[in-house]
């Protein structure tokens, strides 16, 4: 019994390649979020608000105020800093009122669970995703190498296809020679 060997590279990967779409999809999207982060965490989204109150307020007076103001917010606490400065603790955020000048400002952040869980898997923080982290990485090694022999006479490995693969090799090399 004669063991095609192409036949079956190709189904595997074809079987494979079906079956690691969702997850090459989980890490391409993290992945493109997670280059274009910006300093910012994706997964969140970030609300600055400004309230101009009056002066000198107490941890009591500003406790009230904030429960008139921000019925949807929950205060938790309010710590002073300095003669100056209070720093206010909410659910989802943090703020900081200025006794001299009667400012505060405070942000809130929302959670996107999607993109928190995806970048989670991306960035292997989710007990015992490494082995299918690992496997990935082996179906990416085994579909870029049958992907070279599959392809046959002109179009391969033999013909123009080297020159693709010689230039898939010299962009990552040239730039990391360029940028140190």
């Amino acid at each position: 019994m004669k063991i095609n060997v192409k036949y079956w590279m190709r189904v595997i990967h074809r079987d494979l390649g079906f079956l690691m779409v969702g997850i090459t999809l989980v890490y391409a999207i993290s992945g493109m979020l997670l280059n274009h982060m910006n300093g910012k965490d994706p997964a969140y989204t970030t609300e600055h608000h400004h309230i101009q109150l009056s002066s000198n307020l107490s941890k009591e007076e500003l406790t009230d105020i904030w429960k008139t103001k921000n019925e949807d917010l929950t205060l938790r606490k309010i710590t002073i800093i300095d003669e100056t400065l209070m720093r206010l603790y909410i659910n989802g955020g943090i703020g900081m009122y200025n006794r001299k000048n009667g400012e505060l400002e405070y942000q809130t952040s929302t959670k996107h669970a999607f993109i928190y869980w995806i970048n989670k898997l991306h960035y292997n923080k989710l007990h015992g995703w490494s082995w299918m982290g690992d496997f990935f990485a082996i179906s990416l090694i085994f579909f870029a190498i049958s992907g070279l022999l599959m392809v046959p006479k002109k179009n391969g490995i033999k013909g123009k296809g080297k020159w693709y693969l010689l230039a898939g090799v010299l962009i990552p090399i040239v730039y990391i020679i360029l940028n140190s």
